[in-house]
Protein backbone atom coordinates (compact mmCIF):
# COMPACT_ATOMS: atom_id res chain seq x y z
CA UNK A 1 0.00 0.00 0.00
CA UNK A 2 1.86 3.07 -1.21
CA UNK A 3 -0.22 5.46 0.91
CA UNK A 4 0.85 3.82 4.18
CA UNK A 5 4.49 3.89 3.12
CA UNK A 6 4.38 7.69 2.88
CA UNK A 7 3.13 8.19 6.44
CA UNK A 8 5.84 9.74 8.53
CA UNK A 9 6.42 11.24 11.94
CA UNK A 10 4.15 14.21 11.30
CA UNK A 11 1.22 11.89 10.63
CA UNK A 12 1.61 10.46 14.12
CA UNK A 13 1.94 13.94 15.63
CA UNK A 14 -1.24 15.08 13.87
CA UNK A 15 -3.07 11.93 15.00
CA UNK A 16 -1.90 12.59 18.56
CA UNK A 17 -3.16 16.17 18.47
CA UNK A 18 -6.50 15.04 17.02
CA UNK A 19 -6.90 12.45 19.79
CA UNK A 20 -5.98 14.95 22.50
CA UNK A 21 -8.42 17.44 20.95
CA UNK A 22 -11.04 14.70 20.88
CA UNK A 23 -10.76 14.53 24.65
CA UNK A 24 -12.37 17.99 24.74
CA UNK A 25 -15.36 16.72 22.75
CA UNK A 26 -15.77 13.42 24.59
CA UNK A 27 -14.22 13.87 28.04
CA UNK A 28 -13.41 10.69 29.86
CA UNK A 29 -9.64 10.90 30.32
CA UNK A 30 -8.94 8.14 27.84
CA UNK A 31 -8.23 9.72 24.46
CA UNK A 32 -5.55 11.88 26.00
CA UNK A 33 -3.45 8.79 26.77
CA UNK A 34 -3.84 7.48 23.22
CA UNK A 35 -2.92 10.95 21.95
CA UNK A 36 0.21 10.92 24.08
CA UNK A 37 1.07 7.47 22.69
CA UNK A 38 0.69 8.82 19.13
CA UNK A 39 2.95 11.78 19.93
CA UNK A 40 5.59 9.44 21.37
CA UNK A 41 5.28 7.24 18.29
CA UNK A 42 5.80 10.33 16.13
CA UNK A 43 8.99 11.08 18.05
CA UNK A 44 10.26 7.51 17.58
CA UNK A 45 9.41 7.54 13.85
CA UNK A 46 11.07 10.95 13.47
CA UNK A 47 14.27 9.79 15.16
CA UNK A 48 14.50 6.47 13.35
CA UNK A 49 13.64 5.18 9.92
CA UNK A 50 11.03 2.50 10.62
CA UNK A 51 8.18 1.30 8.43
CA UNK A 52 4.51 1.84 9.12
CA UNK A 53 4.09 -1.75 10.40
CA UNK A 54 6.73 -1.26 13.06
CA UNK A 55 5.34 2.19 13.86
CA UNK A 56 1.89 0.66 14.41
CA UNK A 57 3.40 -1.87 16.82
CA UNK A 58 5.27 0.90 18.62
CA UNK A 59 1.98 2.85 18.88
CA UNK A 60 0.22 -0.22 20.30
CA UNK A 61 2.94 -0.64 22.92
CA UNK A 62 2.95 3.04 23.85
CA UNK A 63 -0.86 3.00 24.01
CA UNK A 64 -0.85 0.15 26.50
CA UNK A 65 1.83 1.77 28.66
CA UNK A 66 0.20 5.23 28.55
CA UNK A 67 -3.28 3.94 29.41
CA UNK A 68 -1.94 1.89 32.34
CA UNK A 69 0.16 4.82 33.54
CA UNK A 70 -2.85 7.12 33.20
CA UNK A 71 -4.95 4.73 35.24
CA UNK A 72 -2.34 4.74 38.00
CA UNK A 73 -2.07 8.53 37.96
CA UNK A 74 -5.80 9.25 38.02
CA UNK A 75 -6.75 6.62 40.61
CA UNK A 76 -7.42 8.01 44.05
CA UNK A 77 -4.70 7.17 46.53
CA UNK A 78 -5.55 4.29 48.84
CA UNK A 79 -8.82 3.61 47.07
CA UNK A 80 -9.63 -0.01 46.51
CA UNK A 81 -12.49 -0.88 44.19
CA UNK A 82 -15.37 -2.12 46.30
CA UNK A 83 -18.42 -3.49 44.55
CA UNK A 84 -20.38 -3.67 47.81
CA UNK A 85 -20.47 0.11 48.39
CA UNK A 86 -23.70 0.51 46.44
CA UNK A 87 -22.70 3.14 43.92
CA UNK A 88 -25.49 5.73 43.79
CA UNK A 89 -27.24 3.92 46.64
CA UNK A 90 -26.68 6.24 49.57
CA UNK A 91 -28.51 4.00 52.04
CA UNK A 92 -26.19 1.03 51.44
CA UNK A 93 -23.20 3.32 51.94
CA UNK A 94 -24.43 4.06 55.47
CA UNK A 95 -24.50 0.42 56.64
CA UNK A 96 -22.14 -0.05 59.58
CA UNK A 97 -21.90 3.68 60.40
CA UNK A 98 -22.73 4.98 63.90
CA UNK A 99 -24.89 8.07 64.51
CA UNK A 100 -26.33 9.86 67.54
CA UNK A 101 -30.10 10.27 67.93
CA UNK A 102 -31.25 13.88 68.02
CA UNK A 103 -34.69 12.95 69.36
CA UNK A 104 -36.18 10.03 71.31
CA UNK A 105 -37.44 7.14 69.16
CA UNK A 106 -41.14 6.49 69.76
CA UNK A 107 -43.02 3.45 68.50
CA UNK A 108 -39.74 2.04 67.15
CA UNK A 109 -39.40 4.89 64.66
CA UNK A 110 -37.35 8.05 64.55
CA UNK A 111 -35.00 10.13 62.46
CA UNK A 112 -31.26 10.70 62.34
CA UNK A 113 -29.28 13.41 60.67
CA UNK A 114 -26.63 12.27 58.17
CA UNK A 115 -24.71 15.21 56.81
CA UNK A 116 -27.30 17.64 55.47
CA UNK A 117 -30.11 15.11 55.14
CA UNK A 118 -32.53 13.47 57.53
CA UNK A 119 -33.22 9.72 57.38
CA UNK A 120 -36.18 7.77 58.74
CA UNK A 121 -35.04 4.96 61.03
CA UNK A 122 -36.64 1.97 62.71
CA UNK A 123 -35.31 -0.05 65.61
CA UNK A 124 -35.58 -0.35 69.38
CA UNK A 125 -37.02 2.51 71.40
CA UNK A 126 -34.10 4.68 72.48
CA UNK A 127 -33.63 8.04 74.17
CA UNK A 128 -32.22 11.12 72.48
CA UNK A 129 -28.42 11.10 72.53
CA UNK A 130 -28.17 7.32 72.19
CA UNK A 131 -25.80 5.99 69.58
CA UNK A 132 -27.17 3.71 66.87
CA UNK A 133 -25.52 1.66 64.15
CA UNK A 134 -27.14 1.21 60.74
CA UNK A 135 -27.48 -2.53 60.12
CA UNK A 136 -29.49 -2.62 56.90
CA UNK A 137 -31.66 -0.59 54.56
CA UNK A 138 -35.31 -1.15 53.68
CA UNK A 139 -36.18 1.20 50.82
CA UNK A 140 -35.59 4.70 52.18
CA UNK A 141 -35.67 3.55 55.82
CA UNK A 142 -32.55 2.68 57.78
CA UNK A 143 -32.79 -0.21 60.24
CA UNK A 144 -30.66 0.54 63.32
CA UNK A 145 -29.53 -1.15 66.52
CA UNK A 146 -28.19 0.24 69.80
CA UNK A 147 -24.41 0.51 69.99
Amino acid sequence: MPFLDTLGAWSWVILGLILIGGELLAPGVFLIWLGLAALLTGAVVGLSDIGWQTAALVFAGFSLVCVLLGHLLTRRKGEQPDVTTGLNDRGRQLIGKVYKLDATMTGGEGRIRVGDSSWRITGPELLAGSEVRVVRVDGATLIVEKV
